[in-house]
């Protein structure tokens, strides 16, 4: 099945070349603002948080600064957690998440873990509803050292300081219809490739790393959500998204292989959440509440562990 079937940029058999990406580029649209729905949250936030600006990204007419939320009392012997969302920009609940549990939840852990919390990793595709950055550039395929992707670079040199001492590092992500009707079509037609269609799984899932699994910590994750949202199912194959299933609600990637944004530490716990915001069973507030469910459930096992 070619990828001119589903895609009108590009030939099909043949990457796209930098004709092909601007006539991408100029097919997107800003369709909400980063600096209403996600700056003057963060902002809100100065009162009890360390908010600080962390990198910037200079898009051509648009301009973005990257903004990260730190605990106040910053303690070197307390463990260090991070959180992140908004690598692809278009998973909002991944966003609205994160700043939902610094609004509820964060202070509980006050004296007892260093938080850092990014929220919106990309905000050119926050605003865009997109997975891409405008250079076609996928972020979560992009975390390393000499990373072409502005977003993942600038979140690598955030983290890098302190890379080794963060116990827990959650990324917060979806899986919308989206993937299956745009971004795997585009991707398909950008590297030349034919576009094989697959299934998007109906709830919560996560992904954790196939090098490191940790599937008590998994579970454990996935328990607490199941008290606010429903859990994918593997598929007739025992599949979800083409990957085998390790435990109920629970595939695996090798992360740091494959440049995702889950293993931009040395964490020994990490995962990234999937939520399906298109289910007939969930609403957005529901899909907000399952990251921060899924946040609070990450913490408490990590810390657990002493």
């Amino acid at each position: 099945m070619s990828a001119s079937a589903f895609y009108p940029i590009g030939i099909p058999g043949q990457p796209w070349g930098e004709a092909e990406k601007q006539q991408w580029r100029a097919r997107q649209r800003k369709l909400r603002s980063y600096e209403e729905e996600v700056v003057a949250g963060i902002e809100a936030l100065r009162g009890d948080f360390d908010v600080h600006v962390y990198g910037e990204l200079d898009y051509a007419p648009d301009h973005y600064a990257l903004y990260a939320v730190r605990s106040r009392a910053w303690n070197e012997g307390l463990p260090t957690a991070l959180v992140t969302g908004g690598v692809h920009g278009y998973e909002t609940s991944g966003v609205q998440g994160a700043l939902q549990f610094l609004r509820e939840a964060a202070r509980e852990y006050a004296g007892r873990a260093n938080l850092l919390v990014v929220p919106c990793v990309s905000p050119w595709g926050y605003e865009r509803i997109h997975r891409w950055n405008p250079n076609a550039i996928d972020p979560n395929r992009s975390f390393r050292a000499d990373s072409p992707a502005g977003e993942s670079a600038a979140l690598w040199s955030l983290v890098s300081p302190i890379r080794q001492r963060v116990r827990l590092h959650i990324d917060l992500h979806e899986t919308t219809d989206t993937d299956e009707s745009e971004f795997r079509p585009a991707l398909a037609a950008r590297d030349g490739k034919p576009f094989e269609p697959d299934g998007i799984p109906d709830g919560f899932y996560l992904v954790g790393d196939s090098e490191n699994p940790q599937l008590d910590f998994q579970r454990a994750v996935v328990a607490a959500v199941a008290g606010v949202t429903h859990i994918a199912p593997a598929d007739a194959r025992g599949l979800i998204i083409g990957s085998p299933v390790v435990a109920p609600g629970v595939i695996e990637y090798p992360v740091k292989r494959l440049g995702l944004c889950a293993g931009i530490t040395d964490a020994v716990y990490t995962t990234t959440t999937e939520v399906y915001p298109d289910s007939a069973n969930a609403t957005p507030a529901e899909c907000n509440a399952a990251q921060v469910a899924a946040i609070r459930a990450s913490l408490d096992y990590a810390l657990a562990q002493g």
